[in-house]
């Protein structure tokens, strides 16, 4: 494989899971992971991505200001977040968590709704803080620098105690047999408690994640209480994820 095509590989993969690991990319391309550490350094030096130790970040993942060109299908996560806002009533308690889709139905929300919302996120506490009727309570923890979100004992802990109407959710990867999956296992951890804190699960998550997995596992698909993707609901991809007693939006 040239050069240019192993790097395009990487970039597609850190743009649709938001962060890779140089040992995934190394054993997909078989290829030495000195060759893939060389490539992420590259495409760190041409602003295309952000290296961190032992993997890269995209670099949409990493910027909580404006919306920028940098947030990988940026279209179809605002379509998804518009569908979450039709789930949002006045007086629930909910949590919303980190990621780019996530950030943007913290953005969407409507001025006029009154809610109280929890979040592990810094970037959508931020953006929750601009909303004049939403209460905005941060679940404190140790932070996970490149997700931006608290993680932990304290973190689970803290999500203990509480009680939300609706949880919405990410995840980097999601199979209707498997369910949902992550390759950072205190992610993981932190996920399970906040799904064991919600009354309902709402998964947010773009259709190229679907049908896909990693090594360990947030839950099954059968934790998830609804699925909102960018697809119509009538979607023949969809309907693996309907037999699994999962409403789609």
């Amino acid at each position: 494989m040239l050069k240019e095509e192993r790097q395009q590989t990487i970039l597609s993969e850190v743009e649709l899971h938001n962060r890779i690991l140089l040992t995934d990319i190394a054993e997909t391309l078989d290829v030495s992971i000195d060759t893939i550490r060389r490539d992420v350094k590259e495409l760190d030096a041409e602003n295309k991505l952000r290296k961190v130790h032992g993997g890269a970040i995209s670099l949409g993942f990493t910027t909580n200001s404006a919306r920028n060109a940098n947030i990988y299908a940026l279209d179809d996560k605002v379509t998804i977040a518009k569908k979450a806002t039709t789930m949002l009533k006045d007086g629930a308690v909910i949590f919303i968590d980190g990621g780019t889709t996530c950030l943007e139905l913290a953005r969407i929300i409507p001025e006029k709704l009154q809610l109280t919302c929890f979040t592990i996120s810094l970037p959508v506490a931020m953006e929750l803080s601009n909303k004049p009727n939403v209460k905005v309570i941060s679940i404190g923890g140790q932070i996970a620098k490149e997700a931006q979100i608290a993680i932990g004992a304290n973190a689970i802990h803290n999500l203990s105690e509480i009680k939300v109407d609706y949880s919405f959710i990410g995840t980097g990867y999601v199979d209707a047999l498997y369910g949902l999956t992550e390759f950072d296992w205190d992610i993981v951890q932190i996920k399970k408690a906040v799904i064991k804190a919600s009354k309902k699960t709402v998964l947010l998550s773009i259709s190229e994640k679907l049908n896909s997995q990693h090594r360990y596992k947030t839950c099954d698909i059968s934790s998830i209480n609804t699925m909102i993707t960018e697809l119509d609901p009538d979607d023949s991809i969809l309907i693996p994820f309907k037999n699994n007693d999962v409403t789609i939006l």
